[in-house]
């Protein structure tokens, strides 16, 4: 499994590339690529950003096939 630096940098890259090049998708998002949760004092660890990573891979991935049915 991959370190916690590792994973942050590839949520960072990723969301940087979704507001770049799909502005509607990141609109959709609804937040602040930096804030990943609204909770105070929250409980962060590998499995969670692994679980968010994949979670905006997915909704590329969505965008994506949508773009090309159309």
């Amino acid at each position: 499994m991959r370190n916690l630096q590792s994973l942050l940098r590839e949520i960072l890259q990723l969301t940087t590339n979704i507001e770049n090049n799909f502005p509607e998708l990141y609109r959709k998002l609804n937040e602040n690529p930096i804030t990943i949760t609204s909770k105070s004092s929250p409980k962060i660890d590998k499995k969670i950003l692994q679980d968010y990573l994949e979670s905006l891979k997915k909704l590329l991935r969505d965008q994506l096939e949508e773009h090309r049915m159309k």
